[in-house]
């Protein structure tokens, strides 16, 4: 039985690493600049934010620095949502691919995701460090409470690839709501404001996303408890990770074999 499990598993992290590279050759390898637009999007994006703010007065409101804040808040929202937007309709793109029986929608929608979240780590950690070295901004407080952070938003973004990239091979109508809902989603995720600034209610409102709470933990671990008053549940997060990877293994094996071209 051992074997077995253990012969499966092998099985499925190769096929899943094989499918992984796969995508980053096609997606990287043969397109323009590749790799360095990972570091070139969010520093173009945050140097603008950073700047319109500091610009605006909106840089000090409060005792936190603005590049900090904006590298922060674009990460992570670069995270989730691109790992939404690539699952669904990354199940179309690698039709083909699921002719073979080794092959599961489960491996494409989550080898897709890893590349994501790898991307997005990437270029959180190497501006992060290219900025510190030109003292522009400081290094995280508590590196471990950034990283658990992060970790549990990494967890929540390939929960709702796996569900969402599921629910939009359902119907087309499903897949057009899942990419307005992300915009949509992008001023209420916590991306630029801090829950403590917001009134008690909408704050109660808002800690019902999970992003939200994990952004909070990342920004505390990196400005630290005394700069910023941070609002989270980790438990919260932690039910709601594991209810939708449930949800998503089941709603991947419902279209198991059942997906069509559109």
């Amino acid at each position: 039985m051992y074997n077995t499990l253990y012969g499966a598993i092998k099985v499925q992290l190769i096929v899943i690493y094989s499918l992984f590279m796969r995508e980053t050759i096609t997606r990287y390898g043969r397109e323009n600049i590749g790799f360095l637009w990972l570091l070139g999007e969010p520093l173009l994006f945050t140097s603008g934010i950073a700047i319109a703010w500091s610009v605006a007065g909106a840089a000090h409101g409060h005792a936190i620095g603005v590049v900090e804040f904006a590298i922060t808040g674009y990460s992570s929202v670069l995270l989730w949502r691109n790992c939404i937007n690539r699952a669904t309709n990354g199940l179309q793109q690698n039709l083909d691919l699921l002719v073979h029986r080794r092959i599961s929608e489960f491996d494409v929608i989550v080898a897709r995701s890893l590349l994501e979240i790898v991307g997005a780590t990437m270029s959180f950690t190497l501006l992060s460090v290219f900025l510190s070295m030109l003292s522009i901004l400081k290094l995280p407080l508590d590196l471990g409470e950034v990283m658990f952070g992060w970790i549990l938003l990494a967890w929540t973004s390939i929960t709702l690839a796996l569900m969402l990239g599921a629910v939009s091979e359902m119907s087309e109508m499903i897949e057009k709501i899942i990419h307005v809902t992300t915009y949509l989603l992008f001023p209420l995720s916590g991306a630029v404001f801090m829950v403590d600034w917001l009134t008690p209610s909408f704050a109660k409102v808002v800690l019902f996303i999970p992003m939200v709470n994990e952004l909070e933990m990342i920004r505390e671990g990196w400005y630290g408890v005394d700069a910023v008053k941070a609002c989270y549940d980790v438990q919260y997060v932690l039910d709601f990770n594991i209810i939708t990877t449930l949800l998503g293994l089941v709603l991947i094996r419902k279209i198991a074999g059942k997906v069509e071209r559109k």
